[in-house]
């Protein structure tokens, strides 16, 4: 299997870049991210990119991502029944991983809905399968978010109830979890889940 892979970004197109690794080209299908990185590459630069070869009965597609992290959350997303690698990778062009990780932990169907093929049965299922394999680092780690931007509390406080949720605690524990959070000065809904979880 091909995991990764360094060279000269050798022609960019809206549904694949070609990489040259010695003197061999590789033609890969990247995620937004991925495919920004390497769009940015100039000169004699090389790129770089992780991937995940997918082999079936007629071709062998390579899928490119920008970091580990990003690649385990499309084999997470492709996990799911009725959610291929194409799917998987037109919403991790749409989204950050960050977002779709705060998606699935705070079960908002319309976001994953929103992305071109991706219907409301299907978003539905990606946060039924999905909701308690996102750890809370991912979860914190959730760099595409908005940052620290805060929100009005009450849209804090039910954020935050929703993604401690949906990493397996329930409604009681995770709204108990979330008042002492607060009181001890958490303010962003990462800060509140942040102090939530280390007081579970």
């Amino acid at each position: 299997m091909i995991g990764y892979l360094k060279g000269k970004v050798k022609y960019l197109d809206p549904g694949y870049v070609l990489l040259e690794v010695n003197g061999v080209g590789y033609e890969i299908v990247c995620s937004g991210a991925a495919f920004s990185r390497l769009s940015g590459v100039r000169g004699g630069e090389e790129g770089e990119v992780f991937t995940y070869m997918k082999v079936s009965e007629d071709e062998i597609t390579l899928f490119g991502f920008v970091d580990v992290r990003e690649k385990e959350l499309f084999l997470k997303l492709t996990s799911v029944q009725g959610v291929g690698a194409k799917m998987a990778i037109a919403i991790l062009s749409s989204m950050r991983p960050g977002e779709v990780s705060e998606a699935i932990a705070t079960a908002d169907s319309k976001r994953f809905a929103a992305v071109k093929g991706v219907g409301k049965k299907t978003a539905e299922r990606i946060i039924l399968e999905l909701h308690g394999k996102i750890s809370a680092d991912e979860l914190l780690g959730a760099e595409g978010v908005g940052g620290r931007v805060s929100l009005p509390p009450k849209q804090e406080d039910d954020d935050a109830v929703s993604a401690l949720m949906g990493l397996g605690f329930t409604r009681q524990e995770s709204a108990r979890a979330v008042e002492r959070a607060k009181a001890g000065g958490a303010g962003t809904v990462e800060e509140i889940i942040a102090a939530a979880l280390r007081g579970m």
